[in-house]
């Protein structure tokens, strides 16, 4: 069986604004190995977030193909690529996206619902998940309760609510200070030895350096990695 989890080969993604297409991803080619640790960086306007969205299964390409494990998932249709990216991949958002109505643990069973996971299940798991991350006298907790740190603690545990095999951070630095972001990069690098492949997109070169490899985007296409 091949090592590579997700594989872009020569996918193009056209946007149209009126009678204008815009060309995001210019035939992009990327292997992503199993267990990997990949930075993505890029100007604005290099197609960072759209090839995120390829990598996420979150879109699909224009032209070209989309692999995860082997499979053509190109011309998915939206409910079964949802079904794939809820099995198969956490997201991690510089915005953290929870839900301010809901408590740390309930933010963190979401993801738990939409795979048909019961309710015993998914609060157990979730408790686990915020004692992984340290947050188990906050479980309790709206959002707006909690730090910046506190909340990106809590979006890294509902990423790994359905055990996904691959870890996609965008930005999770961008709204935390210093020393909050090295420890959230602390723990994605630990999670990547346990087994994780991760996927990082980040503008901050320090940042980057903690990945295995650092790919950068530039006008749609790959101008290099190391």
């Amino acid at each position: 069986m091949s090592q590579t989890i997700i594989k872009l080969e020569n996918v193009w993604k056209t946007y149209k604004m009126g009678n204008i297409e815009v060309n995001a991803l210019r035939g992009l080619n990327l292997e992503i190995k199993k267990r990997e640790f990949v930075a993505i960086m890029g100007p604005s306007g290099s197609g960072k977030s759209t090839a995120v969205n390829m990598i996420g299964c979150l879109d699909v390409p224009t032209k070209g193909k989309l692999f995860l494990e082997d499979r053509d998932i190109s011309r998915l249709s939206e409910s079964d690529l949802a079904q794939i990216r809820g099995r198969k991949i956490g997201f991690i958002f510089q915005q953290f996206n929870l839900i301010n109505t809901l408590t740390a643990l309930e933010n963190v069973t979401l993801p738990m619902i939409f795979q048909g996971t019961s309710s015993n299940e998914r609060a157990e798991t979730a408790k686990k998940l915020l004692e992984l991350i340290e947050l188990s006298d906050r479980i309790n907790h709206k959002p707006t309760e909690l730090s910046g740190g506190e909340q990106q603690r809590v979006a890294i545990a509902r990423s790994l609510a359905n055990n996904p095999d691959v870890i996609l951070a965008d930005e999770p630095t961008g709204n935390l200070d210093s020393k909050t972001g090295s420890i959230v990069i602390n723990f994605l690098e630990k999670l990547n030895k346990e087994g994780k492949t991760i996927v990082l997109v980040t503008h901050d070169a320090d940042v980057a350096k903690h990945a295995q490899r650092i790919v950068y985007l530039m006008d749609g296409r790959i101008m290099g990695s190391k």
